[in-house]
């Protein structure tokens, strides 16, 4: 039998009457991720879904390699299936594992019998299946508490699959099952990590980044589609939404006091970042604020920055240090990335010395200096889209 991809449900399995449009949206993502790489049968049975290649030209490490990427498994793993049979369970371990088992220095069989009308039970299996592979394999030393190799047996309504350890999954929920919002992306290392945290609840996502010649270069709009396109194999399709902000940049420094610089640009993107969910249909805002990480992200400058705004703003990674959110970074593959050198609107015309702890009153009395109406009104009007996505013919 051809190899096949086990997909093991994570926190969809707690759903109560609405667990089956979960697993609906699940296989439906998957279907979708899987196209590129040949036709394959989805199916779910017993809190697993399984990936059947249904043709020779399938890519099942691409395939594979997908599957480690969709939000909703907790873990993942190529097997092989055979008949529900003792020897043949063996025969295909000794084949499908041949190079792990003659590699290894001890092992042990672990099964689970999903299937209850097999005639043996879990323990028997693993005692019969075991004692075969310690004969095929005779420098194998049995350890059932801390193995090298761990030998998975599953028997199930429709066959048995023998395996190696599973691969974790990428957990969460299904795209999609969590509503929709925009994530506001700056280039920096927290803003992908906090998208990716929060798609990773099953929020489908619009992006937008402020962009502000000449003061940021094309080199710091290309870094930010290239972050785009790192986080699309955890978030799928996206489009980044590019918002002109270079007119209201010099209106604040011209108008504004310095050290209320940033806490009024920082308003005016979570109006427009508003504007931009009102216009795509999404019901929230997302940010990668961590709280007292700079001076813009205190608990009376993020008030500031909420007030200028209706939808909720959700912050991932509001608790997390530095170091843990580096860490994230480093593993969803946007660090290199978010680290270039290239200047984002964030960090022009910085203050010397930002106010920490804003008064909302005054802060609003600084702002009627400006047109604000008018000013959102322009920026809205030369928004440019990039839709990203893993081909050019996904949906």
């Amino acid at each position: 039998m051809n190899e096949i991809i086990l997909l093991k449900l994570g926190e969809v399995v707690l759903k109560g009457l609405n667990r089956r449009s979960f697993e609906d949206k699940l296989m439906s993502n998957l279907r979708r991720r899987l196209r590129p790489f040949g036709q394959y049968r989805v199916s779910s049975r017993q809190s697993t879904i399984y990936v059947e290649p249904l043709g020779e030209d399938c890519d099942l490490e691409g395939a594979y390699d997908v599957c480690l990427h969709v939000f909703g498994f907790i873990a993942v793993v190529r097997a092989r299936p055979c008949e529900k049979d003792p020897e043949a369970i063996t025969a295909c371990a000794r084949s499908y594992l041949a190079r792990e088992l003659a590699a290894a220095r001890s092992f042990k069989v672990e099964c689970k019998r999903a299937d209850k009308k097999f005639p043996l039970t879990s323990i028997q299996i693993a005692q019969q299946v075991g004692g075969d592979l310690h004969d095929a394999f005779p420098h194998l030393a049995v350890d059932v508490h801390h193995p090298e190799l761990t030998v998975h047996v599953e028997v199930r309504e429709t066959a048995a699959y023998v395996h190696g350890p599973a691969a974790p999954g990428a957990g969460g929920l299904p795209i999609g099952m969590g509503g929709k919002a925009v994530s506001l992306l700056s280039g920096g290392i927290d803003s992908p990590v906090s998208s990716y945290m929060i798609a990773k609840r099953g929020v489908q996502l619009e992006l937008v980044h402020f962009f502000s010649p000449p003061y940021t270069s094309q080199q710091a709009l290309d870094k930010v589609t290239e972050l785009t396109r790192e986080l699309v194999p955890w978030c799928g399709r996206m489009t980044l939404h590019v918002v002109p902000f270079t007119r209201i940049q010099e209106e604040i420094r011209q108008k504004c006091p310095e050290d209320h610089f940033t806490l009024i640009m920082r308003r005016f993107m979570m109006r427009l970042a508003q504007a931009v969910a009102e216009r795509t249909g999404c019901k929230a805002l997302v940010t990668g604020e961590s709280l007292g990480q700079v001076a813009s992200q205190t608990m009376d400058a993020i008030a500031v920055s909420d007030d200028a705004c209706a939808l909720p703003v959700l912050r991932p990674v509001i608790g997390m240090d530095k170091e843990e959110i580096v860490r994230v970074s480093r593993r969803i593959g946007t660090f290199d990335t978010s680290i270039l050198p290239y200047e984002d609107c964030c960090t022009v015309f910085t203050p010397r010395h930002p106010r920490t702890h804003p008064d909302l009153s005054e802060v609003r009395e600084y702002e009627s200096a400006l047109d604000v109406e008018d000013l959102v009104r322009d920026a809205l009007e030369g928004v440019r889209r990039i839709t990203v996505s893993l081909t050019d013919d996904e949906q």
